[in-house]
């Protein structure tokens, strides 16, 4: 027999909640099959089997949050099946039908005891977000197909179930389904909801009806300001108070114990993308049409990366402890934005031996999965050196924090047309204008000095400026 665990989904991934089983007690199981489905703050994805047999038990049912490496289900040999089959059902084994109804009412009883513990328990700040929307939620009937996750979402944002239109098997509303709904309140396309408690909040009768709530100072209407508390500071009359996501949470956990950790320095360089734009222009049309999606500045800079982490090894290295593992391959990681709501981090394995074209490919394919959230949890863990791109918002220098327990992280900043001084072929100098971009890089002072910073930046900029990237193609 063997115990199937709750795999590492992400480095700041600490649980997961099951949405579904794909196999039921008795049921034969090959290796790689799907076998559950599970999602995190981060990625949706079903994990496959990692042996083959028969599923003997299921520790974990759908709807619950359990921690990375709990045992969630064992699976053994066909021998073992029936045994095991036959002890799962407690004292009521005669009446099959009492059998079927106790899973119902064993599910069904954690959804309000899950609820409560997500509503209750808040910090002070969260009784101002909409309380009110919150509780009204949670006895709805829909209540049954929110998974912890989910219920957490609609909490946060103050959002009535009843209004979601579910996508997930049997009408389940998803973490995605929440999303886009938050994508729209975003954009205006429908109404948002956080406004309409607070008139609700300010009356003086509210905060002492409320137990388990800090006394909120003057309601709205008598002051212009409202006290709420140390932490949440002062908030304005028609101000949103809006309670930090999880994902919030957990990126500024992460970045904070990054900096404890790492002492951080910083190095920078300007680099000339005139040689880069020679060879963009020329095969960008037939590029297009080749694979489907545009050629980009990054795809150039991944490359140049790569090829200059042979010569500077030390910074495609992680900290474990007192010492410092160089890696003999590159594993690269691309940050992608999540329409703002936080970022993943994919990573492209042995990038040291991809080209120009398939680096491109990866990092279309991998941005595409990451914003479409079909990323499996391989696909974002590990990494051995990262790029922060955040020249496509438009940044001009970005002081990027070191991913742990890498050693640094490279942001592209944008790159814009602007005037340079060019050697002539007379060897005097001209003024004309090229497309120049930073490349900031943050990295740990622990793992080497400044002068080994900035000779990497140096080798990447001149890759970058004077490489033949017409015959890379």
């Amino acid at each position: 027999m063997a115990d199937i665990t709750l795999p590492q989904l992400g480095e700041t991934v600490t649980e997961g909640t099951i949405t579904r089983w794909f196999k039921q007690v008795g049921d034969t199981v090959a290796a790689d099959e799907p076998l559950f489905e599970v999602s995190t703050d981060k990625v949706d994805t079903e994990v496959p089997a990692p042996i083959a047999g028969v599923l003997l038990e299921i520790r974990a049912q759908e709807g619950d949050t359990v921690p990375v490496g709990a045992v969630i289900a064992v699976v053994g040999s066909s021998d073992s099946a029936p045994a095991t089959v036959e002890a799962a059902p407690p004292a009521p084994a005669p009446p099959a039908p009492v059998a079927a109804a106790e899973p119902v009412a064993v599910e069904a009883a954690p959804q309000p005891a899950h609820v409560v513990a997500d509503i209750a328990p808040p910090p002070p700040p969260a009784t101002i977000v909409p309380a009110a929307p919150v509780a009204a939620a949670a006895p709805g009937a829909d209540n049954r197909l929110l998974s912890p996750v989910v219920r957490r979402l609609v909490s946060e944002h103050g959002i009535d179930p009843g209004i979601l239109t579910g996508s997930g098997p049997g009408g389940r509303i998803t973490r995605e389904d929440v999303l886009d709904h938050i994508d729209k309140i975003a954009s205006g396309a429908v109404a948002a909801p956080l406004p309409t408690p607070l008139p609700a909040a300010a009356p003086t009768p509210l905060p002492a009806a409320a137990p388990a709530a800090p006394v909120v100072a003057a309601p709205a209407a008598a002051a212009p300001v409202v006290a709420v508390t140390a932490a949440a500071g002062i908030v304005g009359e028609g101000d949103a108070v809006v309670k930090l996501s999880k994902i919030r949470k957990l990126t500024g956990a992460h970045m904070i114990m990054s900096k404890g950790v790492s002492p951080h320095a910083f190095s920078v360089v300007e680099v000339d993308f005139a040689n880069v734009d020679a060879t963009r222009n020329k095969v960008k049309n037939d590029w297009k049409a080749d694979e489907g999606f545009g050629l980009t500045y990054l795809s150039f800079i991944s490359r140049a990366i790569v090829d200059a982490l042979r010569e500077f090894p030390h910074l495609n290295a992680t900290v474990d402890g007192d010492n410092l593992i160089v890696h003999n391959f590159v594993d690269l990681g691309i940050a992608v934005d999540l329409d703002y709501s936080g970022l993943l981090v994919p990573v492209i394995r042995s990038a040291e031996t991809k080209r120009l074209r398939a680096i491109a490919r990866e990092i279309n394919d991998l941005g595409t999965r990451a914003r479409a959230r079909k990323l499996s949890p391989d696909e974002i863990s590990g990494g051995t050196f990262t790029i922060s791109n955040n020249g496509s918002a438009g940044s001009v220098l970005t002081m990027a924090i070191i991913n742990q327990p890498q050693v640094a992280i490279l942001s592209t900043d944008a790159i814009v047309r602007k005037p340079v001084v060019v050697r002539l072929p007379d060897g005097g100098e001209s003024i004309a204008i090229h497309p120049v971009g930073n490349l900031a890089m943050s990295w740990d002072h622990r793992a080497f000095d400044g002068a080994y910073a900035a000779g990497f930046l140096v080798l990447v900029k001149q890759l970058l400026e004077t490489r033949d990237w017409g015959a890379e193609l």
